[in-house]
């Protein structure tokens, strides 16, 4: 991670750690950035999701980005994948999308994605830092005709939308589905697809107002959206997060289908396709121990990369695979998108059910899940720092792991995005995971 992007690009909170200032400079750098990889005025794409911080950043990434020379497109409020996906069919040179994903409303952040669609290179985003932060070289601030526009693309939602249609091979006729927009950008986009293409849609949290973006609901939430299934006459509920590029989903019992059983199921249908590249999918150290017993059981071989979309997407790239995620519903078809797409993997699941004509229930119980507890503890900068090297937060963990022995595992690791050390223990008997999980978090507590 570097100074001020993290694994997920930039996120703090609006108007405290992510001022106007830092923005509007952000954009500047950028601009400079891509001119000189492209050798000509660039331009860039923006979107947002609802918060109430996001014109206002808007406002001065847009200004600090004209004053650079680059011209700005505004997209409005967008997916975060609709950056990615409309920046190569609208021949823009970078993206741009304000969000801080799941956080909530108070949190924005800033992601940068190239004219591929693809997340920024880290020596892109570390130039962008030093300029920023070291004062490398001045900003390249542009007077009379060189100072860039600004325009808008009204079709943005339709264009994406329409895209989106193209990934399955039916209509959704016939499918009652219950979707939990959380009051973020799938607001403006999930009725227009699926009712699109024929599903019968009841849509939960569709009014954003600026501050009740992921407020108790959304893929971070899921009460609400298990009690709606459990209440109601629905096939399949589907729950995205702010910027709608996670899916979790909830079968027709009212039961939760994360992002790992999803995975698993994706995995399967596409080998039986034949359309699993390499015969491999990729996950994360935090997928569930779960996954990879599926995957041995059905001849598939796996993968597991550090935790973040971005080290997935690195690891499919680098040796070509086609599907890959994370536990929390962020999951990467390269087929179709260059990033997570939580719709996208929403349209690929009622795929499968439309036809298979097997209820959601029966197709995910092809994985069986380990229990597995997961304690954040809150932490500053410097007990991440030590977590490594901290004696006895390491010898606890030996300790309990080989209580563990073959039937489980521990994993601890800082957030790449929050001011957390996450501690997850997987076993057999989660009484004994949940006590062992919190011995570890009082070990590391006593440290701050």
């Amino acid at each position: 991670m570097g100074r001020i992007f993290g694994t997920d690009g930039v996120r703090g909170i609006a108007n405290g750690d992510l001022t106007i200032e830092l923005a509007m400079n952000i954009g500047r750098a950028a601009g400079m950035v891509v001119e000189e990889a492209i050798g000509r005025r660039p331009t860039f794409l923006v979107g947002k999701d609802t918060r109430i911080s996001s014109d206002m950043l808007e406002a001065a990434m847009a200004a600090g980005l004209c004053s650079a020379g680059a011209n700005v497109i505004h997209l409005g409020v967008v997916p975060t994948p609709a950056v990615a996906l409309l920046v190569k069919k609208y021949q823009a040179h970078a993206g741009i999308m304000l969000s801080a994903s799941h956080n909530p409303f108070e949190y924005n952040g800033i992601k940068i994605f190239s004219a591929q669609g693809y997340k920024l290179l880290d020596a892109q985003e570390e130039e962008i830092e030093q300029i920023v932060l070291d004062n490398i070289k001045p900003y390249g601030i542009k007077t009379a005709d060189e100072i860039g526009t600004i325009s808008y693309a009204d079709s943005a939602v339709e264009d994406y939308v329409e895209y989106l249609k193209t990934t399955i091979p039916c209509d959704l006729s016939g499918l009652k589905v219950a979707i939990d927009c959380s009051n973020g950008s799938a607001s403006v986009t999930a009725e227009k697809l699926f009712g699109g293409l024929g599903a019968r849609c009841h849509i939960l949290n569709c009014t954003p107002d600026g501050k009740n973006i992921n407020q108790g609901c959304g893929s971070t939430h899921m009460e609400g959206l298990c009690s709606v299934m459990r209440q109601g006459d629905y096939d399949v509920g589907l729950a995205f997060d702010g910027d709608a590029d996670r899916c979790l989903a909830v079968d027709e019992n009212g039961e939760l289908v994360d992002g790992d059983k999803m995975i698993a199921l994706f995995a399967h249908h596409m080998k039986g396709q034949g359309k699993l590249k390499n015969n491999t999918a990729v996950a994360t150290v935090m997928s569930n121990l779960g996954l990879f017993k599926f995957a041995e059981k059905h001849g598939i071989l796996t993968k597991a990369t550090k935790v973040g979309d971005r080290y997935v997407l690195e690891c499919m790239l680098q040796e070509d695979y086609r599907i890959g995620g994370e536990q929390s519903g962020h999951i990467i078809f390269l087929d179709h998108m260059t990033t997570g797409d939580g719709q996208l993997s929403g349209l690929q699941l009622l795929s499968i059910l439309k036809e298979t004509g097997r209820p959601l229930s029966e197709v995910a119980s092809i994985m069986e899940t380990y229990p597995q507890t997961l304690v954040n503890v809150h932490a500053t900068p410097e007990m991440k720092a030590a977590l490594d090297r901290d004696a006895d937060i390491k010898e606890t963990i030996q300790r309990l792991g080989a209580q563990l022995g073959d039937n489980g595992r521990i994993l601890v690791r800082p957030s790449g995005t929050e001011p957390l050390i996450r501690v997850m223990v997987e076993g057999q008997d989660q009484q004994e995971i949940s006590a062992i999980a919190e011995e570890i978090a009082r070990t590391i507590q006593s440290k701050g």
